[in-house]
């Protein structure tokens, strides 16, 4: 499967913006979505996931309460809905697909257990 991230931009602190995941190659249904992010020096942190149905979603803290997570397995796509946005939100922002974790009970925040990853969507936050 290829994965498509797009919807980055330069926003102020505190307004919304929302990335997509876009896949193509492979029904994104088989597949649990994780958004991790990175910034320049820094190793590359999860953000938050869906479960292949969208049943189960899991947020890091930092972002719990202010993102949410959703997926359209018929548009093939998953959405970040980013609200409240803080300048240290800025990074590059990367979707990843895990295939056959339809046994999770919730998505994995460790990068290792993603087997597709996108090419990435800047983001970043002014104060």
């Amino acid at each position: 499967v290829q994965l498509q991230a797009s919807g980055g931009g330069l926003v102020q602190a505190g307004t919304s913006l929302r990335v997509s995941c876009a896949a193509s190659g492979r029904t994104l249904s088989s597949y649990a979505i994780g958004w991790f992010r990175q910034v320049p020096g820094k190793e590359r942190e999860f953000v938050a996931g869906i479960t292949w149905n969208g049943g189960s979603t899991y947020y890091a803290d930092s972002v719990k309460g202010r993102f949410t997570i959703s997926r359209d397995n018929a548009k093939n796509t998953v959405y970040l809905q980013m609200n409240s946005l803080k300048p240290e939100d800025t990074a590059v922002y990367y979707c990843a697909a895990e295939y056959g974790s339809a046994w999770r009970l919730k998505p994995s925040s460790e990068s290792k257990e993603y087997d597709y990853w996108g090419q990435g969507t800047q983001v970043t936050v002014s104060s």
